[in-house]
């Protein structure tokens, strides 16, 4: 993972002294390089120890070792910050500007997921008698997407965006279901009342949301969704770009392990739709 990539995961962790630090690196890389210790300390309002204890949690021998990752990272072209969006950005910057914190989303995404654990949720959905995914509000959306997908290869697929429908349905689970829980934020409470119901049933619970969260902790398979939202954007538009792609790693993944019957479905899903559009 980069330097600016592990700096996004560490954030909810760091204490608040340490959390300025590192606001101060995402958002302004390319000055830090080349700035002293002190001045650093003055553009974070923190003591110049604080900088070091920050650079040493990231397992950089110091002030200058941090430096030259940092740098190596900016030489490599990743897409580490969505600058703050300003009434007086012309369109041209609010397009790089969201497109860049969309690509940095996507990046983090794919440096969190581990093949290991990929592996172990295609095993449970391989191995389930029937799927059913649950999500509310904008996670709602996203949980319809991962049915729409899952249900072509031949597990019997719902999707549930209701919190009492989906108290209804995981108290019925049989032992042998899979239930995909997805949330931004991994903190809703009527999801995590859900997903309890839904363990006591005996059914195996994927959570697609954010480490070290309440959901995270519940579930028994986790595929990390870490990313840092826009504060002035209200809608979690990077969770849901990340969530979207993971589901389709998980799709494609499940597909495989499934063989040709499976990717046969998939192919005839397709077709079934090319009599609604007209030819090109």
């Amino acid at each position: 993972m980069s330097l600016l990539g592990r700096i996004q995961v560490l954030l909810p962790e760091l204490p608040p002294s340490e959390r300025r630090v590192a606001d101060l690196v995402l958002n302004r890389p390319v000055e830090l390089v080349s700035a002293p210790i002190s001045q650093i300390a003055l553009w974070a309002d923190v003591s110049q120890p604080t900088v070091i204890r920050f650079c040493r949690r990231l397992k950089c021998a110091g002030l200058t070792g941090f430096k030259l990752r940092l740098a190596g990272d900016l030489g490599a072209g990743i897409p580490f910050v969505h600058a703050s969006l300003a009434p007086g950005d012309d369109l041209g910057n609010l397009i790089g500007k969201v497109f860049d914190h969309a690509m940095a989303g996507l990046t983090r995404g794919r440096d969190l997921l581990r093949p290991a654990v990929l592996a172990q949720a295609v095993e449970a959905l391989d191995r389930a008698g029937r799927i059913e995914c649950y999500g509310l509000g904008n996670s709602g959306v996203t949980a319809q997407d991962a049915q729409m997908k899952l249900f072509r290869l031949g597990t019997p697929t719902s999707v549930c965006t209701d919190s009492q429908m989906q108290r209804v349905a995981a108290a019925l689970l049989p032992a042998d279901a899979v239930v995909l829980a997805i949330s931004n934020s991994g903190r809703t409470r009527p999801l995590l009342e859900v997903v309890a119901l839904a363990r006591r049933s005996g059914a195996t619970v994927i959570a697609l949301t954010r480490s070290k969260t309440p959901l995270a902790e519940a579930a028994d398979i986790l595929l990390p969704a870490d990313v840092q939202e826009n504060p002035e954007v209200y809608a979690p538009m990077v969770a849901r770009l990340v969530h979207l792609a993971i589901i389709d790693v998980l799709t494609v993944a499940l597909a495989l392990r499934k063989g040709p019957e499976a990717i046969t479905r998939m192919e005839a899903a397709k077709a079934s739709l090319q009599a609604t559009r007209d030819p090109m």
